[in-house]
Protein backbone atom coordinates (compact mmCIF):
# COMPACT_ATOMS: atom_id res chain seq x y z
CA UNK A 1 0.00 0.00 0.00
CA UNK A 2 2.71 2.09 -0.61
CA UNK A 3 0.69 4.54 -2.54
CA UNK A 4 -1.58 5.57 0.96
CA UNK A 5 -0.62 6.54 3.73
CA UNK A 6 -2.07 5.63 7.13
CA UNK A 7 -3.98 8.33 8.81
CA UNK A 8 -5.84 8.49 12.01
CA UNK A 9 -9.25 9.44 12.49
CA UNK A 10 -9.13 12.84 14.56
CA UNK A 11 -12.68 13.35 14.91
CA UNK A 12 -16.14 12.16 13.62
CA UNK A 13 -19.58 14.17 13.55
CA UNK A 14 -23.03 12.91 12.23
CA UNK A 15 -24.94 15.26 10.88
CA UNK A 16 -27.91 13.72 9.84
CA UNK A 17 -28.79 9.98 9.26
CA UNK A 18 -27.20 10.90 5.30
CA UNK A 19 -24.47 12.58 6.09
CA UNK A 20 -21.45 12.82 8.49
CA UNK A 21 -18.14 14.30 8.08
CA UNK A 22 -14.55 13.41 9.92
CA UNK A 23 -11.24 14.82 10.46
CA UNK A 24 -7.61 12.68 10.88
CA UNK A 25 -3.94 13.50 10.85
CA UNK A 26 -1.92 14.45 7.70
CA UNK A 27 1.12 13.13 6.56
CA UNK A 28 3.39 16.10 6.36
CA UNK A 29 4.21 15.18 2.81
CA UNK A 30 0.69 14.99 1.46
CA UNK A 31 0.41 17.90 -0.75
CA UNK A 32 -2.76 19.44 -2.39
CA UNK A 33 -4.50 22.69 -4.32
CA UNK A 34 -7.70 23.54 -2.90
CA UNK A 35 -10.08 22.46 -4.53
CA UNK A 36 -8.29 18.69 -5.28
CA UNK A 37 -9.45 15.29 -4.69
CA UNK A 38 -7.72 12.03 -3.64
CA UNK A 39 -8.66 8.41 -3.07
CA UNK A 40 -9.06 7.37 0.69
CA UNK A 41 -10.92 4.14 2.09
CA UNK A 42 -10.28 2.00 4.61
CA UNK A 43 -8.34 -1.42 4.67
CA UNK A 44 -10.55 -4.74 3.86
CA UNK A 45 -9.60 -8.12 4.24
CA UNK A 46 -5.79 -6.64 3.58
CA UNK A 47 -6.88 -5.44 0.83
CA UNK A 48 -7.30 -1.10 0.27
CA UNK A 49 -10.76 -0.18 -0.55
CA UNK A 50 -11.16 3.19 -1.54
CA UNK A 51 -13.16 5.98 -3.75
CA UNK A 52 -12.67 9.77 -4.69
CA UNK A 53 -12.74 12.10 -1.71
CA UNK A 54 -12.89 16.08 -2.44
CA UNK A 55 -10.50 17.49 0.52
CA UNK A 56 -12.86 19.72 2.75
CA UNK A 57 -10.18 21.03 4.42
CA UNK A 58 -7.50 23.69 2.94
CA UNK A 59 -3.77 22.48 2.16
CA UNK A 60 -2.76 25.11 5.18
CA UNK A 61 -4.67 23.51 7.51
CA UNK A 62 -2.66 20.55 9.73
CA UNK A 63 -5.37 18.08 9.80
CA UNK A 64 -7.41 16.45 6.70
CA UNK A 65 -11.10 17.05 6.72
CA UNK A 66 -13.49 14.75 4.98
CA UNK A 67 -17.33 15.08 4.13
CA UNK A 68 -19.68 12.10 3.06
CA UNK A 69 -22.78 10.46 2.33
CA UNK A 70 -23.80 6.96 4.05
CA UNK A 71 -25.04 4.55 1.78
CA UNK A 72 -26.16 1.83 3.94
CA UNK A 73 -25.32 -1.31 1.18
CA UNK A 74 -22.25 0.94 -0.55
CA UNK A 75 -18.83 -1.19 -0.13
CA UNK A 76 -17.13 1.77 1.35
CA UNK A 77 -19.64 3.83 3.01
CA UNK A 78 -21.89 1.62 4.46
CA UNK A 79 -18.12 0.85 6.95
CA UNK A 80 -17.13 4.32 7.06
CA UNK A 81 -19.60 5.79 8.24
CA UNK A 82 -18.75 3.46 11.33
CA UNK A 83 -15.18 4.95 11.80
CA UNK A 84 -14.20 6.12 15.48
CA UNK A 85 -11.36 8.45 16.82
CA UNK A 86 -8.18 6.73 16.58
CA UNK A 87 -9.51 4.48 13.24
CA UNK A 88 -7.00 4.28 10.39
CA UNK A 89 -8.00 5.63 7.34
CA UNK A 90 -6.31 5.37 3.82
CA UNK A 91 -5.47 8.23 1.92
CA UNK A 92 -4.05 8.64 -1.23
CA UNK A 93 -0.57 10.16 -1.46
CA UNK A 94 -1.68 12.11 -5.15
CA UNK A 95 -3.86 14.58 -5.65
CA UNK A 96 -6.00 16.12 -8.44
CA UNK A 97 -9.04 16.98 -10.27
CA UNK A 98 -10.08 20.22 -12.12
CA UNK A 99 -11.83 22.46 -9.64
CA UNK A 100 -8.62 24.65 -9.14
CA UNK A 101 -8.68 28.52 -10.20
CA UNK A 102 -6.05 27.77 -12.85
CA UNK A 103 -8.28 25.75 -14.65
CA UNK A 104 -10.12 29.46 -15.10
CA UNK A 105 -9.95 31.74 -17.29
CA UNK A 106 -9.60 35.70 -15.39
CA UNK A 107 -12.97 37.02 -14.23
CA UNK A 108 -14.21 38.96 -11.64
CA UNK A 109 -16.88 37.17 -9.87
CA UNK A 110 -16.42 33.03 -8.89
CA UNK A 111 -19.97 31.09 -8.60
CA UNK A 112 -19.56 27.54 -6.73
CA UNK A 113 -22.29 26.12 -7.32
CA UNK A 114 -23.09 22.60 -5.70
CA UNK A 115 -25.24 19.70 -4.18
CA UNK A 116 -25.21 17.11 -1.56
CA UNK A 117 -21.66 16.46 -0.27
CA UNK A 118 -20.50 18.51 -3.79
CA UNK A 119 -19.96 20.94 -1.13
CA UNK A 120 -16.02 19.30 -0.09
CA UNK A 121 -13.82 21.01 -2.00
CA UNK A 122 -15.63 24.22 -2.29
CA UNK A 123 -15.64 24.19 1.68
CA UNK A 124 -12.02 23.93 0.94
CA UNK A 125 -11.71 26.73 -1.84
CA UNK A 126 -13.47 29.21 0.27
CA UNK A 127 -10.82 28.81 3.10
CA UNK A 128 -8.25 29.78 -0.03
CA UNK A 129 -6.83 33.22 0.67
CA UNK A 130 -5.67 33.31 -2.74
CA UNK A 131 -8.98 32.55 -4.06
CA UNK A 132 -10.17 36.12 -2.39
CA UNK A 133 -7.41 37.91 -4.00
CA UNK A 134 -8.31 36.64 -7.41
CA UNK A 135 -11.98 37.05 -7.42
CA UNK A 136 -14.26 40.61 -6.52
CA UNK A 137 -17.32 38.40 -5.03
CA UNK A 138 -17.56 34.73 -4.59
CA UNK A 139 -20.78 33.13 -4.65
CA UNK A 140 -21.08 29.91 -2.99
CA UNK A 141 -24.42 27.98 -3.44
CA UNK A 142 -25.38 24.83 -1.54
CA UNK A 143 -28.70 22.74 -2.85
CA UNK A 144 -30.19 19.97 -0.78
CA UNK A 145 -33.58 18.07 -0.26
CA UNK A 146 -34.19 19.22 3.00
CA UNK A 147 -33.18 21.75 5.52
CA UNK A 148 -30.94 19.97 8.02
CA UNK A 149 -28.67 18.24 4.98
CA UNK A 150 -27.46 21.84 5.39
CA UNK A 151 -26.22 21.91 8.59
CA UNK A 152 -22.69 21.39 7.72
CA UNK A 153 -22.19 24.11 5.28
CA UNK A 154 -23.99 26.53 7.49
CA UNK A 155 -21.61 26.28 9.98
CA UNK A 156 -18.55 25.93 8.49
CA UNK A 157 -19.45 29.67 6.63
CA UNK A 158 -20.41 30.61 10.53
CA UNK A 159 -17.40 29.56 11.60
CA UNK A 160 -15.30 31.64 9.00
CA UNK A 161 -17.74 34.05 9.51
CA UNK A 162 -16.10 34.55 13.20
CA UNK A 163 -12.21 33.96 12.36
CA UNK A 164 -10.08 36.79 13.11
CA UNK A 165 -8.74 36.42 9.53
CA UNK A 166 -11.40 35.34 7.23
CA UNK A 167 -14.72 37.36 8.50
CA UNK A 168 -13.97 41.06 7.25
CA UNK A 169 -12.98 39.24 3.82
CA UNK A 170 -15.96 36.99 3.94
CA UNK A 171 -18.31 40.40 4.89
CA UNK A 172 -17.04 41.67 1.72
CA UNK A 173 -16.61 39.07 -0.51
CA UNK A 174 -18.54 36.13 0.04
CA UNK A 175 -22.48 35.70 -0.83
CA UNK A 176 -23.95 31.89 0.76
CA UNK A 177 -27.03 30.49 -0.82
CA UNK A 178 -28.55 27.44 0.63
CA UNK A 179 -31.43 26.18 -1.11
CA UNK A 180 -33.71 23.40 -0.90
CA UNK A 181 -36.22 21.49 -2.92
CA UNK A 182 -38.61 19.51 -0.50
CA UNK A 183 -39.28 21.77 2.47
CA UNK A 184 -39.87 24.95 3.09
CA UNK A 185 -37.04 27.29 3.69
CA UNK A 186 -36.10 30.81 2.69
CA UNK A 187 -34.56 29.39 -0.65
CA UNK A 188 -36.36 27.25 -2.68
CA UNK A 189 -35.96 25.49 -5.69
CA UNK A 190 -33.18 23.29 -7.63
CA UNK A 191 -29.83 25.48 -8.67
CA UNK A 192 -30.68 24.73 -12.50
CA UNK A 193 -33.95 26.70 -12.00
CA UNK A 194 -32.56 29.57 -9.93
CA UNK A 195 -30.29 30.42 -12.49
CA UNK A 196 -32.58 30.50 -15.46
CA UNK A 197 -35.05 32.40 -13.66
CA UNK A 198 -32.41 34.85 -12.36
CA UNK A 199 -33.57 33.90 -8.91
CA UNK A 200 -30.51 33.65 -7.28
CA UNK A 201 -29.49 36.80 -8.43
CA UNK A 202 -32.53 38.21 -7.51
CA UNK A 203 -32.05 36.82 -4.08
CA UNK A 204 -28.98 38.41 -3.50
CA UNK A 205 -29.05 41.87 -5.12
CA UNK A 206 -26.24 40.77 -7.89
CA UNK A 207 -26.21 41.20 -11.31
CA UNK A 208 -27.45 38.36 -13.66
CA UNK A 209 -25.12 35.78 -15.54
CA UNK A 210 -22.33 37.21 -17.27
CA UNK A 211 -19.70 35.45 -19.83
CA UNK A 212 -17.35 38.29 -19.34
CA UNK A 213 -16.99 38.56 -15.74
CA UNK A 214 -18.63 35.42 -14.32
CA UNK A 215 -16.56 31.92 -13.20
CA UNK A 216 -18.59 29.02 -12.41
CA UNK A 217 -16.76 25.47 -10.92
CA UNK A 218 -19.94 22.83 -10.64
CA UNK A 219 -19.86 19.57 -8.20
CA UNK A 220 -22.38 17.38 -6.99
CA UNK A 221 -25.14 14.90 -8.31
CA UNK A 222 -24.74 14.06 -12.23
CA UNK A 223 -28.25 15.30 -13.23
CA UNK A 224 -26.81 18.84 -11.83
CA UNK A 225 -24.14 18.55 -13.43
CA UNK A 226 -25.26 17.53 -17.15
CA UNK A 227 -27.85 19.99 -17.11
CA UNK A 228 -25.79 23.32 -15.88
CA UNK A 229 -23.55 22.25 -18.57
CA UNK A 230 -26.10 22.70 -21.02
CA UNK A 231 -27.28 25.88 -19.81
CA UNK A 232 -24.20 27.16 -19.05
CA UNK A 233 -22.64 26.42 -22.78
CA UNK A 234 -25.91 27.79 -24.75
CA UNK A 235 -24.94 30.36 -23.22
CA UNK A 236 -21.45 30.57 -24.76
CA UNK A 237 -19.61 29.31 -21.86
CA UNK A 238 -16.86 26.80 -22.33
CA UNK A 239 -15.80 24.44 -20.18
CA UNK A 240 -12.05 24.62 -18.94
CA UNK A 241 -9.17 21.53 -18.02
CA UNK A 242 -5.67 21.45 -17.32
CA UNK A 243 -4.16 22.25 -20.56
CA UNK A 244 -6.98 25.01 -21.65
CA UNK A 245 -8.59 26.71 -19.13
CA UNK A 246 -12.25 27.99 -19.78
CA UNK A 247 -15.24 29.51 -18.74
CA UNK A 248 -16.34 26.72 -16.02
CA UNK A 249 -15.16 23.59 -14.52
CA UNK A 250 -16.55 20.47 -13.83
CA UNK A 251 -15.80 17.92 -11.32
CA UNK A 252 -16.69 13.99 -12.95
CA UNK A 253 -14.40 11.79 -10.43
CA UNK A 254 -17.72 11.05 -8.51
CA UNK A 255 -20.18 10.94 -11.50
CA UNK A 256 -19.56 7.28 -12.17
CA UNK A 257 -19.89 6.41 -8.06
Amino acid sequence: MSAFNKEQVLSVRHWTDSLFSFTTTRDPGFRFLNGQFTMMGLEVDGRPLLRAYSMASANHEESLEFFSIKVADGPLTSRLQKIREGDTILVGRKATGTLIADNLLAGSRLLLLSTGTGLAPFASLIKDPEVYDRFEKIVLVHGCRQVSELAYGEQLVAGLSEDEFFGPVLTEKLVYYPTVTREPFRNRGRITDLITTDRLFADTDLPSLNLETDRIMLCGSPSMLEDLRVILEERGFAEGNHSEPGHFVIEKAFVER
